[in-house]
């Protein structure tokens, strides 16, 4: 029992960096990251005997981390329109560098399966068919979403660039 509970605490260590930067792009706002990682960390263990057997536990756990983001967004939306009803809402304020701010704003302009492609390809750093897998899609569909969102975070983040400065191609 104690070589399973390491082997899920290593798990964990492992994963909850990546699962916050993920879901940080996913839904732009760190403490919500944060919050969905332990949320999707707590399945991980109410579900390890099943996970640890899969033959690729993290991408099982990305899954479930952006079903519970697509989740928080639904509710988001919900709870946009009824302030909408009670009028004008005040702006947060953050203390996160430019660049941080500037992806993440790049990112939220991405339709949703754009957005979980890049995602899951760059940030979760899935393969093409296990993204396909967890997107329940073809790989070409992966392929295909993954270069038209690239594309169009290019193009936001020049557009966002400050007059005289050019983003890297990297």
């Amino acid at each position: 029992m104690e070589e399973v509970d390491q082997e899920l605490a290593a798990f964990c260590r492992t994963e909850h960096p990546r699962l916050v930067a993920l879901l940080t792009l996913h839904t732009g706002h760190r403490p919500v990251a944060e919050e969905l990682a332990q949320d999707a960390l707590v399945r991980v263990y109410e579900h390890w005997d099943r996970v640890r057997a899969m033959e690729h536990p993290a991408g099982w756990t990305y899954a479930v981390a952006l079903n519970l983001s697509r989740s928080w967004w639904r509710r988001r939306h919900a709870e946009r329109r009824a302030l909408a009803r009670l009028g004008p809402r005040q702006n947060d304020t953050t203390d996160e560098p430019d660049d941080a701010l500037m992806l993440r704003r790049a990112m939220a302009t991405l339709p949703v399966r754009q957005r979980t492609a890049v995602l899951l390809r760059y940030f979760a750093d899935l393969s093409v068919a296990e993204t396909a897998t967890r997107m329940r899609c073809a790989e070409g569909t992966v392929k295909s979403l993954t270069s038209q969102g690239v594309a169009a975070l290019r193009l936001e983040l020049r557009s966002q660039q400050p007059h005289g400065e050019e983003l890297d191609d990297a």
